[in-house]
């Protein structure tokens, strides 16, 4: 008996034990878990985002460039849709019954249980219509959001647009979910995390037809969305228009500069669009701007990068300067021997110096600035890699943007190692590499670099890194300035004013004066026209003024435009006009209106 006593309390003990384990987890299950509980909650709870408004921009002097205007989203849980007139909803949100479709299967897809977006952006004047008979359409709701909205129509490719995001977003970030939107390009992407602001989460209880009954628990556990931080641009719009307008069917870039602070005063890349045409619904209109050969989405400001011509022989003059050389009296003679190939291609009078060199634009002169720099060192290597160190410390070779970290290229200022590849190490010179001494070649720098390195010229000798945005507010609403680097070129200030007494001679006492040259303000400029194997050169001006105490420094580059003088010194020089005076001379009207009418689209021009 005593054996079997014994058996009985063990198997006791068994299911005692076995029980208090189940009491335990149910206890654990019911009360300190709360898993289950929110299953159960969510079953009775509509968790609905609310999307703050983006952050606007502005321009320099407060004018509004982009504001937000109202839009909804049609959203559907699969799982909780009826049959409906699908007819009756397509015509309500103007989709046809294919697009509806495509719709839905993707949202089965994705999920029977969450919502996802239907049909997105919906205007205001779609969505009155669709809020009366909703009721009719079982499982499908309405998420409203904000789209952006562009009031001035410039500057499409500087402010960006936005799209809904991709799955690396997603990935990259978890502030994003499927159906979000994000900057993609231009400012708005630069920018993304101060304009998105931050989301809200508003919880509803619903019935069993998910229809919303009330909030839930008094909101306590709702969270508001934050607005996005709003910015001031550094772009003056009255400026940027007008530079658009100058530019009119035409192909290149304008872009101009304060050169004190290194503000972007304008940016302009044509062909342009209309930034509105990428707001809402914009599949046709992408498609059609992506398609066109013209490539208006594609921002030759930042991202194109060309020869730049004449417009580099400052440059040469300067390190020549610095490195001992030559002065400024220093004279080359035009004729053109078997060690000296490049010839003049206009008549001047020679021999000639820096003044009249940098004035006539004096080709012999620059080769053999440039060759005195590389036969200065033992090896044409070594005088290679002091001229490169010099032209780069004006911001050539490489991004300069602190804004644009993608999308801009760095041009293209060869290396030692390029030509010893291409060449043979040891087997290349100063005469073999000769087109850089004009701005040839290899050399190849963007439209926003050429108007930086004429700042640093206007400054005599440094710049600040340029920019697009001059404050953003802080989370107190209130504008904080940025700061940006002050650099410095490796040419000592005191061989500059040389230079820009040729600057100013090329656009008072050559054929540029009747285009060009102002009355009452003192343009240093100099022309470029560079060669294009594909059609008409392009024409190209680099210019500052007023000379002392430069407000403005500007670069144009017009594609095509036969030389420099033709088309990119009169619009520059219009530019600075309108923007020191406010207005253009009634002796100039004429040549405004030549610069507007004037169609440079066919690459064949005459000359």
């Amino acid at each position: 008996m005593d054996k079997f006593s014994k058996r009985k309390y063990i198997i006791i003990g068994f299911f005692l034990a076995i029980g208090a384990i189940f009491g335990i987890r149910l206890f654990y299950l019911q009360v300190i878990n709360k898993t289950y509980k929110q299953f159960a909650t969510n079953n009775v709870l509509r968790r609905v985002v609310t999307y703050p408004a983006r952050g606007l921009m502005y321009d320099r002097n407060m004018t509004l460039l982009v504001y937000n205007k109202a839009a909804y989203d049609l959203q559907a849980i699969p799982r909780e849709i009826k049959p409906f007139d699908t007819l009756a909803l397509c015509n309500i949100v103007q989709i046809d019954r294919a697009e509806l479709r495509e719709a839905l299967r993707k949202a089965k897809a994705y999920s029977r249980f969450k919502p996802s977006p239907i049909v997105r952006q919906i205007p205001p004047e779609v969505y009155a219509p669709l809020q009366e008979k909703l009721y009719k359409f079982p499982g499908f709701y309405v998420q409203a959001r904000t789209v952006r909205d562009y009031p001035q129509k410039i500057a499409a490719q500087v402010l960006g647009y936005v799209g809904e995001v991709t799955q690396s977003n997603i990935d990259k970030d978890s502030y994003y979910k499927s159906g979000d939107y994000i900057g993609v390009s231009g400012l708005e992407k630069a920018y993304e995390k101060d304009l998105r602001g931050i989301k809200g989460i508003n919880y509803y209880m619903v019935d069993v037809h998910n229809r919303i009954k009330g909030k839930y628990n008094n909101s306590q556990i709702d969270t508001a969305a934050v607005l996005g931080r709003n910015i001031i641009t550094t772009l003056d719009a009255k400026l940027q228009a007008y530079a658009e307008l100058l530019m009119q069917n035409k192909k290149g870039a304008v872009v101009a500069i304060e050169p004190q602070t290194g503000e972007v005063l304008t940016m302009v890349s044509v062909p342009t669009y209309d930034p509105n045409m990428l707001v809402g619904r914009r599949g046709k209109e992408f498609a059609a701007l992506m398609a066109d050969t013209l490539k208006p989405l594609y921002n030759r400001a930042i991202t194109a990068a060309y020869p730049p011509g004449s417009t580099f022989k400052p440059i040469n003059a300067l390190i020549a300067l610095q490195e001992g050389t030559i002065n400024e009296y220093t004279s080359f003679s035009c004729s053109g021997t078997a060690s000296t190939p490049i010839r003049c291609t206009h008549y001047h009078e020679t021999p000639v110096s820096l003044r009249t060199g940098i004035r006539e634009s004096c080709n012999p002169y620059f080769w053999n600035t440039f060759r005195s720099i590389i036969q200065k060192y033992p090896k044409a290597e070594q005088g290679f890699e002091v001229w490169r160190h010099h032209v780069m410390s004006f911001g050539l070779g490489q991004k300069i943007s602190p804004e644009f970290t993608s999308g801009e290229s760095a041009g293209n200022v060869p290396e030692t190692s390029y030509f010893n590849r291409f060449f043979g190490k040891g087997r290349w010179n100063a005469l073999t590499v000769r087109s850089l001494a004009i701005g040839q070649g290899e050399l190849l720098v963007t439209p926003f670099q050429l108007a930086n390195y004429v700042s640093a010229i206007a400054n005599r000798g440094y710049y600040i890194e340029p920019h697009l945005v001059r404050a953003v507010q802080n989370d107190s609403m209130q504008f904080v300035e940025k700061h940006y680097q002050k650099k410095y070129t490796s040419i000592k200030s005191e061989y500059y004013n040389a230079i820009i007494d040729g600057m100013q001679a090329v656009v008072e006492e050559t054929g540029n004066r009747a285009t060009a040259f102002l009355d009452s303000i003192t343009i240093c400029g100099k022309t470029g026209t560079v060669q294009n194997p594909h059609g008409a050169d392009h024409s190209v001006f680099i210019a500052f003024a007023p000379k002392y105490n430069p407000k403005i420094a500007i670069a144009v580059y017009i594609e095509n435009g036969v030389w420099g003088a033709r088309y990119a010194a009169p619009i520059a020089s219009l530019l600075i006009e309108k923007y020191l005076t406010d207005s253009i001379s009634p002796r100039r009207q004429p040549l405004e209106q030549r610069m507007i009418d004037a169609n440079l689209l066919n690459p064949l021009q005459p000359k």
